[in-house]
């Protein structure tokens, strides 16, 4: 498929799922789609378009948390980003640990750091926050506020 076909495909296919569609560059297109659509738009992309997981990233940007899920479709040179926007009274996706493994740590790190919730994520343990650090505080949200009194923390958290 070229990188036409391939987002008229999305966007016919997923049209009740797709908020916005956002065509950066011609290596790289953004496209929100609803938080409880993620799973069936990522199994499609990542087993029947055949495109690599490469990551996801998760940020807090006051009226909402974002999380922005990147994937690579190699033959066609081309970047796809599943943009979920989720609530701060209720933060929580599906997780996509279970159809990939690769969404195993990072899933764990955004709960981690942000306090979004994974929903059938198969293993939510602690990834980088030492024992001591307080459940309910999340070092990367907005409204951050720090625990304890005797930490030093210029060099990141």
């Amino acid at each position: 498929m070229t990188r036409e076909e391939v987002l008229k495909d999305l966007n016919e296919r997923f049209k009740g799922s797709i908020v916005d569609v956002f065509d950066k560059s011609p290596k790289r297109v953004y496209i929100e789609i609803k938080p409880e659509s993620l799973v069936e738009v990522a199994i499609y992309i990542f087993k029947t378009l055949g495109a690599r997981f490469n990551i996801a990233s998760g940020i807090d940007v006051r009226q909402y948390f974002e999380i922005l899920y990147h994937f690579t479709l190699e033959e066609i040179n081309l970047l796809i980003s599943l943009r979920v926007k989720l609530s701060h009274e209720k933060p929580e996706v599906e997780s996509l640990a279970p159809v990939f493994k690769a969404a195993n740590w990072i899933e764990r790190e955004i709960n981690e750091m942000l306090g979004i919730n994974f929903i059938g994520h198969p293993d939510m343990k602690r990834l980088l926050l030492p024992d001591e650090w307080p459940e309910g505080v999340y070092p990367l949200r907005t409204d951050y506020k720090e625990w304890d009194k005797k930490a030093i923390r210029d060099r990141g958290v």
